[in-house]
């Protein structure tokens, strides 16, 4: 009998049991690691994206200030009074005693004049009248008894007149001779050289006299600002030729009528220069005072955002920030007041809006 022996396959249940338990085991171990690993990069995505999406932004604190309505132009110095002198008697120059620069005063002596003509003219005016005043005493004792008639008495009394006048016109050419400053101020300008021959009124000036004490400014304002312009209104004159210098100046005069080709009307500034640092023909930017509005609420300009005529800014609140929209006044080149919409104690958003929006975190990075 053939015995056939047959060899099984099958592990015993114990083995089976324990090896089925290893593999739960390995498996749940594997799935702990994998959903703790899913944790963590859930954390640093969450992480990364509160660092990588707060903005870099610079801030400033809104304040609390007067703010001064102004309408900026410019103007070119000009000087109130000035001179120009020519000569009112012919003659060749022989002295001149002030140079360009020099200060002179009223009736100073500017240069002389060759007056050996005008002298000789005096002496013989001066004759004259001495010889007609002498025959008139004596007609007088005669006229008295009626010994000469009326009509000689008449031309002889005309002649001393007018040799009277010959003598005061020989004292006025010899005078002129002389020539004077006729204003105090400045000599900006000597044309005349000793040597030269000049002639009575001619159109050459000799001396160019400018009195620099008090300066004007000429302004011309566009017609809708008149009513906002007023005698005494103070002007900020800016003087970049002394180092951008601040100087005050005043309303003196607005003219009456508008240019009709320009639609502008002249306004004339008053300029003091008590220390004569001010030059005529310089040239100033002015910006002309309307108003002033006081415990304003001031936002810097650089944090206004403007779109379609509408205002807004981004406050800053626990590292976010806020859009809020904002109503405006007067304005200047740094500050913006803020009429509605803002406290005045608010942190607002100076540089970085546009990567802002509404709610979104922010790092505030001031220098």
């Amino acid at each position: 009998m053939e015995t056939t022996t047959r060899r099984s396959s099958a592990l015993p249940l114990n083995v089976r049991l324990l090896a089925t338990a290893g593999l739960i085991s390995l498996s749940l171990s594997m799935t702990a690691c994998s959903d703790a690993d899913a944790v963590d990069a859930n954390d640093q995505a969450n992480e990364i994206d509160e660092v990588v999406f707060a903005v870099p932004v610079e801030t400033e604190t809104v304040a609390t200030g007067d703010i001064t309505s102004t309408y900026d132009t410019t103007a070119i110095l000009e000087a109130r009074e000035e001179a120009f002198v020519v000569a009112r008697a012919s003659g060749i120059v022989e002295e001149i005693y002030v140079e360009e620069g020099d200060f002179v005063e009223k009736g100073q002596v500017l240069a002389q004049l060759d007056k050996r003509r005008y002298e000789l003219n005096l002496s013989k005016a001066q004759a004259e009248l001495t010889g007609i005043e002498r025959e008139l005493e004596k007609i007088n004792k005669v006229y008295s008894k009626k010994l000469i008639s009326d009509d000689t008495y008449d031309k002889l009394t005309s002649q001393f007149e007018s040799a009277k006048a010959s003598v005061r016109l020989a004292e006025l050419d010899l005078k002129e001779a002389t020539i004077t400053a006729p204003i105090s101020g400045f000599v900006a300008e000597r044309n005349a050289k000793v040597g030269n021959l000049t002639e009575s009124f001619q159109r050459e000036r000799m001396f160019h006299i400018v009195q620099q004490r008090n300066l004007q400014g000429i302004v011309y304002l566009p017609e809708n600002e008149l009513s906002n312009v007023t005698v005494g209104q103070s002007a900020m004159l800016t003087v970049a030729a002394l180092n951008d210098r601040a100087i005050t100046a005043t309303v003196e005069r607005i003219s009456p009528v508008i240019d009709a080709t320009t639609g502008t009307f002249k306004v004339t500034l008053k300029v003091p220069n008590n220390d004569n640092r001010l030059k005529a023909g310089m040239f100033t930017d002015v910006s002309l005072e309307y108003a002033t509005h006081a415990n304003a609420t001031l936002l810097p300009r650089r944090a206004l955002i403007t779109i379609d005529d509408n205002h807004s800014v981004f406050v800053v609140d626990n590292g976010k920030v806020k859009k809020v929209d904002v109503s405006t006044g007067f304005e200047t080149n740094d500050v913006v007041e803020v009429i509605r919409g803002l406290s005045g104690t608010e942190e607002v958003v100076t540089a970085g809006h546009q990567n802002l929006k509404d709610s979104a975190p922010v790092e505030v990075v001031n220098s």
